[in-house]
């Protein structure tokens, strides 16, 4: 840290930069649709700069979508592996 500075830690605000691309898409009242998973799909393919790239031809860059996965689903998948998950409650 240069002498006199007041900043302390390891903070270093010259390294400070614009925040990747992130998008939201969500109905209000917590509605789940294909619409909104449709919607989701449009807006990371549209996006400029996602925070990372793909360098190489044959990788992405990791982007993706982050859903909701239904406990339901959850439950009945491992019913079939032979384990038992507690209720929703």
């Amino acid at each position: 840290m240069r002498e006199g500075s007041k900043l302390q830690g390891l903070y270093r605000p010259e390294f400070e930069s614009d925040a990747c691309g992130i998008g939201f898409a969500a109905h209000i009242k917590g509605r789940k649709s294909h619409q909104i998973i449709r919607d989701a799909l449009t807006m990371l393919e549209n996006m400029e700069h996602r925070g990372a790239c793909g360098c190489e031809v044959n990788t992405g860059d990791g982007a993706g979508i982050l859903i909701q996965m239904p406990h339901e689903f959850f439950y009945d998948e491992c019913l079939k592996l032979g384990i038992k998950l507690p209720g929703l409650w």
